[in-house]
Formats: structure tokens, C-alpha cells, sequence
């Protein structure tokens, strides 16, 4: 579907510098768009990409004025990013819908399935499940016994759900994700082994939470695993059973919560963070990057490191041991010197 520079304007509440008739069709880069794109400049350092992108529309701010010529048609808002969004948003939600049940599909006459779902090819609903309206259930996924899932959630390929967990409604989940396989419980044996400790809880999953590709969250010893309401969790993600995290709060890649631990609500734990078990992080809390978290965290704090130390604590640490090198040789000449006496 096609649209012109003065249908963008008005949607966004713009004003069109150029062609008002240019169209486009599809979003790119500035740097590689190509005609019939649209693209849009929200950081001043891609500036210089404007005056040669080949995009036939570009969303600015109302307050860019350019420093030379520009080919492509302008359109001039007041919040490039939130337009940006905007129009994303309708630009996916235009693409075609996938509706119906595959007869591939193994869906369970114990099954209650709602209006307007999608499953797909081979996926698998067992006895008990309840799939909301408008659900959409992509080819291989496995739904088990006594499963929930609300109205308006997409399980996508491959995503595997395990008995009588619940997922929220407008929910996302991606490929290969996992939810609800059993919690890591071992007990060592009089033999020199481990005895497996059964895992008879489940995971429960608010609204509009969403988690990433190959994902794995595991279902509690006793009780509940909850992801409580808009939690974004990203790609290859280990939640231990028992854990807690608070609404909204964002996680980056190969983050790791190790059991019964409890994460506070808005809080943003980077790539690569790792929790140890039985640890408490308050509300609004931010973990850099390979952070190790081995005690609890007061709300509002910063933690950087391995172990992880407050934020103030670790650059002026960091001050001292990027320079370790040369106080190492500073220290053996004064030592030299002092020998020398």
C-alpha cells in the first residue's frame, strides 16, 4: 500500500516541505534508502546521511533547518520519534492476518478455543487448554494440558508452553521460547548423586509481557513463576523457578535469574546480567552490563561489575585499575630506589 508525503502529514499532524505527492511504500535506513522509502532523521550525527539518502520522504523535527539541498520531500513534525512509532504501528498492523485452524493441527476436543484464532501447521493444543479470541498460534508450537492463553497473545513458531501455565492477553512470544519446563532442583543422594526434586508449581505471565527467541522461563518448586504485566524480557533469557520480576521492567540479552529471586518493578537489567538466587532487587533499579548481583539492591540504586558495585564505587574503581599497569611500574622504582639507599 502506497502513501503520499500529504496523507503522512496528515496523519502526524506535519506540514510537507517538497513534493506533497511523493510516495512510498516501504521504511528503510537514511543511510540506504532507496526511492519509494521512507525514512525519518531523530539523531543530529546522521545529518550528513540526509542530503544523499535516495528515501523519497523524510520525517524531521519542525525545528530542522538544512544546511544544503535535499532531494527527498520533508516532513516536518513535532516528535520524529513518536511518529516514527506511530507509524509503525499501522504500517504492521495493514499487513495481512493470519486467521483459521490448519487441519495439520492437533487440537484437542477438551480444548476450548475462542473466536477469530489462528493456529498454525502441526502446532499442538492439549485437553484443557483455553485460547482466547484472536489468539494466534504459530506452526509447531505446543500449547499443554490446562494451559491459558489470553485473547490477543501470538505464540510464534516453535514456542512451547508447558502444563497449566497462563499467559496474559496481547502478549508476545517469540520463537523457540520455553515456558514452564521444570526449575534446576537436585538434591545430593547418599550414593554421591543428585535426586531430582519434582517441580510441581507453574509460571504465570500478565498482560502484554513480552519475551524473546529461545527464551526459557521455569516453572516454580511450589507456588508460582510470575512475569508480572508489561515485563520485556529479550533473546536467550534464563528465568530460575520461583522468580518474581515487577511490571515493566526490561531486560537485555543473555540475562540470567537464578531461583526464588525477586526483581522490582521498572527496572532495567543490561546484557549479560546475572543473579544469584534468593536476592531482592527494589523498583527502578539499573544493572550495567555483566553485572554479577550477589546481595540484595534498595530501590532507586545503580550496580556495575562482577561483583557488582554501586555506580559511584565502580568508576572511581575503574579510575584505579584501567592505570594498574603503570602504578605496578611506578611502585618497583620506588622500591629500587629505596633498596638503593
Amino acid at each position: 500500500m502506497e502513501f503520499t508525503a500529504e496523507m503522512i502529514a496528515g496523519l502526524l499532524g506535519g506540514e510537507v516541505v517538497g513534493d506533497k505527492n511523493a510516495t512510498v511504500h516501504t521504511v528503510s535506513s537514511i543511510e540506504d534508502g532507496k526511492a519509494g522509502s521512507l525514512t525519518y532523521l531523530a539523531n543530529p550525527k546522521y545529518e550528513q546521511f540526509i542530503y544523499t539518502t535516495g528515501c523519497s520522504i523524510v520525517l524531521v523535527g519542525k525545528e530542522f533547518v538544512p544546511a544544503g539541498e535535499i532531494k527527498a520531500t520533508l516532513v516536518k513534525v513535532d516528535d520524529v520519534g513518536r511518529c516514527v512509532l506511530k507509524l509503525l504501528e499501522m504500517y504492521n498492523a495493514m499487513k495481512p492476518q493470519k486467521s483459521g485452524i490448519s487441519p495439520r493441527a492437533s487440537v484437542s476436543e477438551k480444548a476450548q478455543i475462542g473466536k477469530d484464532c489462528y493456529i498454525g501447521d502441526f502446532a499442538v493444543i492439549e485437553a484443557g487448554a483455553k485460547i482466547g479470541d484472536g489468539a494466534k498460534i504459530y506452526p509447531q508450537c505446543y500449547v499443554g494440558d490446562g494451559v491459558s492463553i489470553g485473547e490477543g497473545t501470538k505464540l510464534y513458531a516453535g514456542v512451547k508452553i508447558y502444563e497449566d501455565c497462563h499467559i496474559g492477553k496481547r502478549c508476545i512470544v517469540h520463537a523457540g521460547a520455553v515456558i514452564g519446563a521444570d526449575g534446576f532442583g537436585f538434591a545430593p543422594n547418599a550414593e554421591g548423586g543428585f535426586d531430582k526434586i519434582p517441580q510441581l508449581g507453574n509460571v504465570i505471565i500478565e498482560d502484554d509481557v513480552e519475551i524473546g527467541a529461545n527464551t526459557c522461563i521455569d516453572r516454580a518448586k511450589t507456588d508460582s513463576t510470575i512475569i508480572r504485566r508489561g515485563v520485556k524480557l529479550d533473546n536467550l533469557i534464563q528465568i530460575g523457578h520461583n522468580v518474581q520480576i515487577g511490571e515493566n521492567t526490561v531486560s537485555s540479552a543473555q540475562m540470567g535469574i537464578a531461583g526464588t529471586s525477586r526483581v522490582g518493578r521498572n527496572c532495567f537489567l543490561a546484557g549479560q546480567v546475572g543473579i544469584a538466587d534468593h536476592i531482592t532487587v527494589g523498583d527502578y533499579v539499573k544493572i550495567g552490563s555483566q553485572s554479577g548481583i550477589d546481595r540484595d539492591i534498595p530501590s532507586g540504586e545503580v550496580r556495575f561489575g562482577s561483583p557488582a558495585l554501586t555506580g559511584k564505587s565502580y568508576y572511581r574503581s575503574f579510575a584505579v585499575f584501567k592505570v594498574l599497569p603503570e602504578l605496578s611500574r611506578r611502585v618497583d622504582q620506588l622500591e629500587k630506589k629505596l633498596n638503593n639507599k
